[in-house]
């Protein structure tokens, strides 16, 4: 898109990316995050699940038939909202056009333990 830098996400709601959200009772949050821009076949997933390791996230990370990446992401409020803003460029290669982040309901947890998954 023109005019749009690499990092640059347009429709992502502020507040998703600091430690503001809905928190569960355990203290975590948990975010689904829809990126778009040249997001497959760099390593965006790979270099996710590492990240999200790093950071002690919970969760997935998948390809999307439409070319976009989906995550999501379970955790302590400031390690989420780290994964957030690191899903705002992506890997060295990606181009991240758009972020659309929704933040979902204090419910049971988004994968029985910890770790972070890549789905196929």
């Amino acid at each position: 898109m023109a005019g749009q830098g690499k990092g640059e996400s347009h429709g992502v709601d502020d507040a998703a990316l600091h430690q503001d959200g809905p928190i569960r009772d355990d203290g975590t949050r948990r975010v689904r995050v829809v990126v778009s821009g040249r997001v497959q076949g760099v390593f965006f997933r790979a270099t996710c699940a590492t990240e999200a390791d790093d950071a002690g996230v919970s969760g997935w990370v998948r390809n999307r038939a439409d070319g976009r990446v989906e995550a999501v992401f379970e955790g302590r409020p400031a390690a989420v909202a780290q994964m957030v803003a690191w899903m705002r460029h992506g890997p060295p290669e990606a181009r991240v056009d758009a972020v659309a982040v929704t933040e979902e309901p204090a419910a049971e947890p988004v994968a029985r333990g910890p770790g972070f998954v890549v789905l196929r």
